[in-house]
């Protein structure tokens, strides 16, 4: 048996997944957990990694490794490869009026014809115009920048801080892969090649001499000393879409702790408004993505507070009629990506004495965010991407209730595979490719809803928005 290993390095936490290269069975699994924070020393994840691997049972007889991890967070490396300062990851919105001035600057338009994206407080760049204006010593100081897959894989491969590595920091041994980079907004998925003038512009100085990680195709792989394959490695969301199995015509729905709609293209999408971004995938095409920041944790605060497990929330939840009685959720408690509000604040609409039940509340809460990834589900059929399938993944999307209403918001059958880690899946099938394998495995589907549209769902949560 051939063993590959994949990685999923998220927000929460790092996991592992050691398969038979062949089938994609998972022979050995392995978890550690992360920070919280939005503000991270990305050693954390590099200890958290090495957990996991241990955890997993080691990789002494695994012949290949692939990471994929969360996008966007910006690892500033100085000329001996230390961390500058704590990566700002993707959801601390600290620069959202850093996003602003770069729309302002270069324009909405420009910024989508040149990158696919248009900024937002998630992005990298964002991340690096707030660090020019607000610790503009650091940010002179920069002499490589990493996204967190890029960085745990040149650590993995044995490269790093001056003294703290055996191969030390040799930055131009950088490596990443089209789907991570093109969630920069200083990238071209098109062509295939960074924007220098756009990096420039966000730090406000020349951005020549900065080294920038090395892309590599999809199927491209580096081999350490000991003989270990290390695969390019991609971002999480492409990751999944590859752990999934997805192809053209497969929209993905994911409610973990942010929300996330996505579909496999063939062609890229360039949309001005900012809604869609126009990201790569891992395979060779196009990820064309829409990202709430309001998901799981939502579900999490709101069944404490009823003082229910995740089982009693769905059951409170389903036992209200579809529109919970005129109540809804705007869910925006951390600001919200999509639409564009990083100040925002979350309310609740249409409480009377009547209507103030736990079961009212439980199920605004699931239509509130529901009812935004919908919203984003609807923008990227606009570019003309053609919905065939609709597959629902992430530990919310396991709960009843979510996927029953889901069948109710969306106008399309839902889909839920199996839960699994398809993130880390992902990673382990660009690792078999590595080998010579094909990694094309088999996920089953567990439970399909059929179409329930309750058109009154998004009426009253449209009526709502500002």
């Amino acid at each position: 048996m051939r063993l590959i290993a994949g990685v999923d390095s998220s927000t929460q936490s790092c996991k592992v997944v050691i398969c038979d290269a062949l089938t994609g069975r998972v022979v050995r699994i392995g978890r550690a957990p992360h920070l919280p924070d939005s503000e991270v020393d990305p050693e954390v994840w590099w200890q958290a990694l090495q957990a996991a691997l241990d955890d997993a049972g080691g990789i002494e007889d695994v012949q290949a490794i692939s990471i994929a991890a969360q996008q966007h967070g910006l690892i500033a490396l100085d000329a001996e490869g230390r961390v500058i300062r704590p990566a700002l990851l993707w959801h601390d919105l600290r620069s959202s009026g850093a996003a602003a001035d770069l729309v302002d600057e270069i324009g909405a338009e420009q910024f989508a014809r040149r990158t696919g994206l248009v900024p937002v407080a998630s992005f990298t760049i964002t991340k690096l115009r707030w660090l020019a204006d607000h610790e503009p010593g650091a940010a002179a100081r920069i002499a490589a920048i990493a996204l967190p897959h890029d960085w745990l894989t040149w650590r993995l491969r044995g490269y790093g801080p001056a003294g703290r590595s055996p191969l030390g920091p040799v930055l131009d041994e950088l490596v990443t892969d089209r789907s991570d980079a093109s969630g920069t907004a200083y990238y071209d998925a098109v062509r295939n090649e960074y924007d220098r003038d756009l990096l420039a512009t966000a730090l406000r100085r020349d951005a020549v001499g900065i080294v920038l990680p090395r892309v590599l195709a999809p199927d491209a792989s580096l081999t350490r000393s000991d003989g270990l394959v290390v695969a390019a490695g991609c971002g999480d969301n492409a990751g999944a879409a590859l752990g999934l199995g997805a192809v053209n015509g497969d929209v993905c729905v994911s409610i973990g702790t942010s929300g996330t709609v996505f579909a496999i293209t063939d062609t890229a999408v360039q949309d001005a408004s900012g809604t869609v971004a126009g990201f790569a995938d891992a395979a060779g095409g196009f990820l064309p993505l829409v990202t709430t920041l309001n998901a799981a944790r939502v579900f999490d605060r709101t069944a404490a507070l009823l003082g229910v497990d995740h089982a009693g929330f769905a059951r409170l939840a389903l036992e209200a009629e579809p529109g919970a009685e005129g109540l809804v959720l705007q869910p925006w408690f951390e600001g919200e990506r999509t639409p564009n509000r990083p100040d925002a604040t979350a309310s609740l609409f249409g409480l009377t004495l009547d209507t103030m039940r736990p079961e009212n509340i439980a199920r605004a809460t699931i239509e509130g965010v529901l009812c935004g990834l919908a919203a984003g589900f609807d923008a990227i059929r606009a570019h003309g991407v053609d919905a065939q399938r609709l597959l629902f993944v992430g530990g919310a999307a396991q709960n009843d209730a979510v996927q029953r209403i889901a069948a109710q918001v969306f106008d399309a059958q839902v889909s839920v595979p199996e839960p699994r880690e398809y993130v880390a899946l992902g990673a382990a099938r660009q690792a078999a490719t590595a080998v010579g394998t094909e990694g094309r495995w088999p996920q089953p589907i567990a439970v399909v809803h059929p179409v329930d549209t309750r058109g009154i769902i998004r009426e009253q949560f449209r009526a709502r928005l500002p």
